[in-house]
């Protein structure tokens, strides 16, 4: 299972950019998900931004009052070569339509169609996809309106609602009146397979009418069956009930709030966990993009260089070496 974030998205267009056309006039957005790639392309080259249908009537957008330029100005009459952009190709059913829409102005204009991700990244006469990304794939910024839940595990806590504070996290009627009014995250619109909770099972009667408030659609809501929060707490029950469900499941994906959860739900399942703190995907065994997230931040590159050391050969191997090092009088 392939992921990319918006950061990793303007990381590969920044780098790709060299193999766009050099005489670009407009980018033109494929709403809704080619309208971010096509933002990130045209600011980058500081040129003037449309979206697709908008512009098939003869509309470009406002360039704002910074970075004003000789085509800030431009207008749809002195449009010559159009670069038509959507974040990926699979069926290629958007660049059809984009191609049906715009063929009235192919006798005024050039058009280049661009894909950032596909299967293939080649260029083939008018269409061009930038980075090279195999099926199946899924990308932050529209994976919670995919298909893919369909055939999911999804947490709660953390993805479909805010995270309880320490104070409403008490077991008791704090909690129920989270239970009741916990602020949601946006919205799946896609029918999700199976909600996987650590959420106690004495709370599914509060759990369900929430969902049902929100009208958040779902096939199935597995929580865990015992006593109390101290127990599970006892337990450390959260990651190894997920992963034990998502193991014996048909789904293809766990949506997990928290990376060290995540982490641990992959190994356990041996399948693709996607952490939303990141966001990251994690992996069964050692998930190199999950450990970079770990380690970058404000710190150095000793101690990121330390952190990473301390991630992959383990905290009680790392701990050794370093006593081992200090006793021969090396700092570490």
């Amino acid at each position: 299972m392939e992921f990319r974030s918006v950061a990793d998205l303007n990381h590969d267009i920044v780098a790709s950019l060299h193999k766009l056309p050099k005489d670009i006039d407009v980018v033109v957005g494929i709403a809704r998900s080619g309208m971010l790639p096509a933002s990130i392309i045209a600011l980058a080259l500081n040129s003037p931004l449309a979206e697709m249908r908008s512009f098939s009537t003869g509309k470009l957008l406002g360039t704002g009052g910074t970075r004003k330029s000789s085509r800030s100005n431009m207008t749809f009459d002195e449009v010559r070569h159009a670069l038509i952009v959507d974040d990926s190709i699979h069926t290629g059913t958007s660049l059809q339509e984009a191609r049906a829409l715009l063929a009235p102005l192919a006798g005024r204009m050039k058009f280049t169609f661009c894909a950032i991700y596909a299967a293939d990244a080649t260029t083939v006469g008018d269409e061009l996809t930038l980075v090279h990304l195999p099926q199946p794939r899924v990308f932050e910024w529209n994976v919670m309106h995919h298909p893919i839940l369909n055939r999911a595990c999804v947490d709660i806590d953390g993805v479909l609602c805010l995270d309880p504070t320490p104070a409403e996290n008490d077991d008791g009627q704090a909690y129920l009146n989270f239970l009741r009014e916990a602020t949601a995250r946006p919205i799946p619109t896609t029918r999700i397979s199976e909600l996987v909770t650590s959420r106690l099972e004495k709370y599914r009667p509060e759990t369900e009418a929430w969902l049902k408030k929100h009208k958040i659609e779902y096939d199935k809501l597995v929580m865990l069956d015992l006593p109390s929060a101290e127990e599970r707490r006892r337990l450390g029950a959260h990651a190894s009930f997920k992963g034990q469900h998502y193991r014996k499941s048909t789904a293809s994906i766990f949506i997990e709030s928290e990376l060290r959860q995540a982490e641990e739900i992959a190994n356990i399942s041996g399948k693709p966990v996607l952490s939303i703190e990141g966001p990251v995907m994690c992996y069964p065994g050692v998930s190199p993009a999950s450990i970079l997230y770990r380690i970058r931040g404000n710190v150095g590159p000793r101690q990121r260089a330390l952190r990473l050391a301390r991630r992959v050969i383990g905290a009680k191997r790392y701990e050794h070496a370093k006593a081992l090092l200090k006793s021969k009088g090396v700092k570490a």
